[in-house]
């Protein structure tokens, strides 16, 4: 399973998490698990998914989300698992 993780934020809209999840279904990547909050008027979104059946390579699909945040005004943000953990270690 190659896990990655996704986090949208930016000001909230009508949308967001269906474009988003809509995107990822189209491209063969299964949402493992999923936490978003808005607070006072902003959206906050991370996602785990596995790009094990992903029709398209890693940086193709970072590159895709980055600029459908752009769309939606929002950052979207793919680090592979691994890179994640390293980033986040105590």
């Amino acid at each position: 399973m190659k896990k990655t993780i996704i986090t949208v934020v930016g000001k909230d809209s009508v949308g967001i998490i269906a474009k988003v999840c809509s995107y990822l279904a189209d491209n063969g990547i299964n949402i493992l698990d999923i936490s978003q909050t808005i607070v006072d008027g902003y959206f906050n979104m991370m996602m785990i998914v596995d790009f094990d059946k992903a029709d398209k390579k890693f940086t193709e699909i970072a590159g895709e989300l980055e600029k459908l945040g752009e769309g939606i005004g929002c950052v979207i943000r793919v680090q592979r698992e691994e890179i994640f953990d390293m980033m986040h270690r105590i």
